[in-house]
């Protein structure tokens, strides 16, 4: 719960017009209750790693629980770039 981490998730999904698809994203989850050594070496590394990542548009960087929900803060993302 306090550790950093990096998530690539393969999510599929109804567009809004109806349509079944499927986007990939790249999490990265670096907490606020996280000791500082480790956020400052997550955020020092995400740009690369997430250049590495071809064919990932979507990007979320969650600090606390709330940005995770999948139905409040993942989807409605998602569906923006359908």
């Amino acid at each position: 719960e306090n550790d950093c981490r990096y998530g690539l998730i393969d999510i599929e999904f109804e567009t809004v017009d109806g349509r079944a698809t499927s986007k990939i994203v790249f999490i990265s989850w670096n907490p606020d209750t996280a000791p500082v050594r480790p956020k400052m070496l997550y955020s020092g590394s995400k740009e690369a790693l997430k250049s590495s990542l071809v064919g990932v548009g979507i990007h979320i960087n969650a600090t606390d629980h709330s940005e995770l929900d999948f139905e409040e803060a993942i989807l409605p993302v998602l569906k923006k770039y359908t």
